[in-house]
């Protein structure tokens, strides 16, 4: 078989390596970050702020960066845990879910002031931009004022077709370009959910030992479109 009616599709995507995980397809959605991650050490600002609604896949960028860095990976409730010399003690530091539910205002204000006192660099992973931020510490809301903000845009076509394509691939699941557009007109336009959606639809694929046809992943998404079935992480 052929063309477009081959079982195996082809994943014609412009594409960079994840160090140590899934590839990360880089699109329009979310080209404007990518390449901000990948001026890295040569930034605008000691820290910047990666910008994105759940699903858009800042989490999976700032584990990028994270490994390319060397930095080390911490909650925005852990940013007082350790003194600001330890943590950024390889000169880079990840921080996600930024601010979350215990935002250490205190500990995160020191991290900024020495990452920008001795050349460090900070990237935060956030749904909000900091400027909507709730903090009641003055001098960190002029900190996160001063941040560099780059944009994750929710995934767009080209990306969410990408991804699926992807992670059937990885499973070695023959999948056909019908049953994929049929997943991309009624899914969750989150990588997340697509992440989950593939898992499931292969966990019924071998349960039933059948190919993975329409129906099967019709039923699939009928099943985990009930609330709360689909993860909401970025």
């Amino acid at each position: 078989m052929t063309g477009r009616s081959s079982r195996q599709l082809v994943l014609d995507l412009a594409h960079r390596t994840a160090l140590g995980r899934d590839d990360f397809l880089v699109t329009p959605s979310n080209a404007a970050a990518v390449a901000m991650v990948d001026r890295y050490p040569d930034w605008p600002h000691y820290g910047v702020v990666l910008l994105g609604e759940a699903g858009s896949g800042k989490s999976h960028l700032l584990e990028v960066w994270r490994q390319a860095s060397g930095a080390r990976l911490i909650s925005a409730a852990e940013a007082g845990a350790e003194p600001p010399d330890q943590l950024l003690e390889s000169g880079a530091l990840a921080i996600d879910d930024a601010p979350g539910d215990r935002l250490d205002e205190r500990g995160l204000f020191h991290l900024l002031n020495l990452a920008r006192q001795t050349g460090g660099h900070v990237l935060i992973a956030s749904g909000t931009d900091p400027a909507h931020w709730n903090v009641g510490l003055p001098d960190l809301a002029s900190r996160l004022r001063a941040l560099a903000v780059t944009r994750l845009d929710p995934p767009d076509d080209v990306l969410l077709r990408g991804v699926l394509v992807k992670l059937f691939a990885d499973r070695q699941l023959a999948v056909e370009e019908p049953v994929v557009s049929y997943l991309m007109l009624r899914m969750p336009r989150s990588l997340d959910a697509a992440r989950a959606l593939v898992a499931e639809i292969d966990r019924l694929a071998l349960v039933e030992q059948a190919p993975v046809t329409r129906g099967l992943a019709a039923r699939v998404l009928q099943a985990m479109t009930e609330p709360g079935m689909f993860p909401e992480d970025g």
